[in-house]
């Protein structure tokens, strides 16, 4: 009935869906749409700008401005997304589960293991990007450089001036 032999059919794979963004220095990055889903920003402008017409080719594509974010973070940001590409959406239970600030995975320690300018920066892109475990796990980072330091070693660490009188200070 049928043969032994091996028939093959010419197939084309479905290359991913691809997105342009722009840093506020003016680079452009192809961002596969899968890894930048987790952007509630850049998610909602392609929505509101019809770009995920598979007719329209990346090349024809406007590129997604992000005037905050500058390429190098961008960078960051983006490989962090294709590292948690595959992570579940957050629900509803975890937006209010009691936070802590010891459950950061070793992956993401690792990548916050960075200067704090750059913590801060990438806190900053996260935000403006609406990526909300990545802006969980900054501002644990964050938390976690706090613990333990007095009032004093806090404005040193972060380099906050005093600016309270004696007399604030008491209070």
């Amino acid at each position: 009935i049928f043969s032994s032999h091996l028939f093959l059919f010419p197939f084309k794979m479905a290359s991913p869906r691809m997105i342009k963004l722009t840093s506020k220095d003016g680079k452009t990055f192809e961002v596969e749409r899968d890894v930048i889903k987790q952007s509630v920003t850049v998610n909602t402008l392609i929505t509101d700008l019809n770009m995920d017409d598979d007719d329209v080719s990346v090349e024809n594509q406007m590129a997604i401005p992000l005037p905050n974010v500058d390429a190098a973070t961008m960078k960051m940001v983006i490989d962090w997304c294709n590292k948690h590409k595959d992570d579940p959406p957050r629900t509803e239970e975890d937006e209010n589960k009691e936070k802590r600030t010891d459950d950061i995975p070793p992956w993401d320690q690792e990548f916050l293991n960075v200067e704090q300018s750059v913590l801060l920066t990438i806190l900053m892109a996260a935000n403006d990007m609406n990526i909300k475990r990545l802006m969980d796990n900054c501002l644990k980072t964050i938390a976690n450089m706090m613990k333990g330091k007095t009032t004093e070693e806090m404005r040193t660490h972060f380099d906050i001036k005093n600016d309270f009188t004696p007399e604030e200070e008491e209070q």
